[in-house]
Formats: C-alpha cells, sequence, structure tokens
C-alpha cells in the first residue's frame, strides 16, 4: 500500500516489520522448546529421543534463520528518501491529528503548542526543542507529542521579558540615545541578532524559537520588568515587508506576525 504521494507510508512499512520480528519470535521459541527437549534427552539417557530432538532442533534453526532472513528483506523501506522529503512531516501531522494532536507546519518546523518539532534526517531522529526523539514510527511520536502537549510550558515569560529589555536598552544605546519615557520601536529580527551574536547560538537558539517565545511572552500578559520599564508590540507598517518579521503559528494554527518592541520607562 502506498501513500498519494507514491511512497510507502512508515507506519506501514514498520507494522511490516514488526510482524515479521513476530515470526521470528515464534520461530525461536521453537528452536528453544526443541533444545529444551535436546537437553532434557541427553541429561535422561534417552538414545531413542536424542537424534530425533537433534533433528528437531536443527529444522527449527533452519525455519528460525529464514524468518530473519525475511524480516531483513521485508525491510526495504527508503529512509533517507523519505524522512528527507516533505511525506514524513505529513504522515506524522495527519496520524497525529487523528490523535486529537493541535500540530501545523511552517516552513520546516512543526508547531505542536508549546514545542516545536524539527526532522533531523541524518541523524534518524526529531529535535522536540532542544531534545533528540529517535522513535519515529508516527504512531509512536504521535501520542508522545500528545503527551507534550498536555504538559505546561516551561516557558518563563519574566526571564526572558528581562532578557528582552537588555537587547532592547543595548540597540537603543547604538543610537545615541537613553532609554527614557517611551522608548523608540526597534525590530524584533535586531533583537534576535543580538541574541545571536556568538558563532553557533543561532543554531542553538533559531528564529523559529525566538518567535514562539515571543508569542508565549504576549500571551503570558506579563509586560513588566522587574524595575518597571514596560513593553509594548508595535505592529508597524513593517509588518508588510517581507523578511522583516518574525512569524509564528499560534495553539489554533493561525500565523501571527510581530514586528518590533518598545519599552516605556517608570514614571
Amino acid at each position: 500500500m502506498t501513500h498519494g504521494d507514491g511512497l510507502v507510508r512508515l507506519e506501514q512499512a514498520l507494522a511490516r516489520s514488526e510482524a515479521d520480528a513476530d515470526a521470528a519470535l515464534k520461530a525461536a521459541a521453537s528452536v528453544s522448546q526443541a533444545l529444551k527437549k535436546l537437553r532434557a534427552a541427553a541429561r535422561d539417557g534417552n538414545l531413542r529421543e536424542l537424534r530425533p530432538a537433534i533433528a528437531a532442533a536443527e529444522q527449527a534453526m533452519i525455519e528460525l534463520r529464514q524468518q530473519v532472513a525475511n524480516a531483513e528483506e521485508g525491510w526495504d523501506f527508503d529512509e533517507d528518501g523519505y524522512l528527507g522529503s516533505p511525506a514524513f512531516m505529513r504522515e506524522l501531522v495527519e496520524t497525529a491529528r487523528g490523535m486529537n494532536v493541535r500540530i501545523f507546519e511552517q516552513d520546516d518546523r512543526l508547531y505542536c503548542y508549546p514545542a516545536l518539532v524539527r526532522v533531523l534526517p541524518n541523524e534518524r531522529a526529531v529535535l522536540i526543542d532542544k531534545t533528540r526523539e529517535r522513535r519515529l514510527r508516527p504512531s509512536v511520536l504521535g501520542s508522545h507529542l500528545k503527551e507534550v502537549q498536555r504538559r505546561q510550558p516551561r516557558f518563563r515569560p519574566e526571564q526572558f521579558l528581562e532578557s528582552l529589555l537588555e537587547a532592547y536598552s543595548a540597540l537603543v544605546a547604538r543610537r545615541g540615545r537613553r532609554l527614557s519615557g517611551d522608548g523608540p520601536v526597534e525590530k524584533l529580527l535586531d533583537v534576535y541578532n543580538l541574541f545571536t551574536l556568538l558563532p553557533g547560538s543561532s543554531r542553538e537558539y533559531s528564529r523559529h524559537e525566538f518567535a514562539r517565545d515571543i508569542y508565549l511572552l504576549d500571551r503570558s500578559a506579563v509586560d513588566t520588568t522587574r524595575r518597571g520599564y514596560r513593553l509594548s508590540f508595535s505592529a508597524s507598517t513593517g509588518t508588510r515587508t517581507a523578511g522583516s518579521t518574525v512569524r509564528v503559528i499560534t495553539e489554533h494554527g493561525e500565523e501571527k506576525v510581530y514586528y518590533g518592541i518598545a519599552f516605556s520607562a517608570p514614571g
């Protein structure tokens, strides 16, 4: 059976291999049973049963080897081609949604609020936020994502807000200004670039993750720092300029776009 794009689905291929493994296990049980009879005949000195027991064990071994060969031959799945194509993500989304998991695709990521999921084909894994998950069978992975979605987000809005203020203050200072009164709007992409100045840091903290965290902060309604600076989001005309915004898919599957932020000083 094939998927709509002509590829065998991973769930089906794994189900077939699981059935092959079950058959091999039954054959292995027959080998074990035959060897136990051989051992009993040798232990008791039952010469009449000894040679038939050896022959039965050999026959059971032949059947086991055949079942293992069947399992090896049966796994002809193109792992590289499938995991590296959109087909795997589509199958995962379809399977997870069938399990009442809220999951949506954007670019090369899956938004499974509050987690982000990325396929790592070369590692035979998916990355769920910062955790590598190697159980790739869609029904198993879908169950895991359902459990992830039940958990409370580890996101700490207060800490993230303080980090935003620090980066925002640095951007304002670059313009030779002081943070007083209603501060100027600074682009969120400039804030993100400050967050990821160190080499390799953009791989550790992607733009998608930053956008997700901005949304979680916005959603939390936490907008005032310890020193009383208050955050506001700007819906500038920049939201209509390609490449100037950060975008996120909400838990309801809607796209939300952010452009800039500003902080107003206390008092």
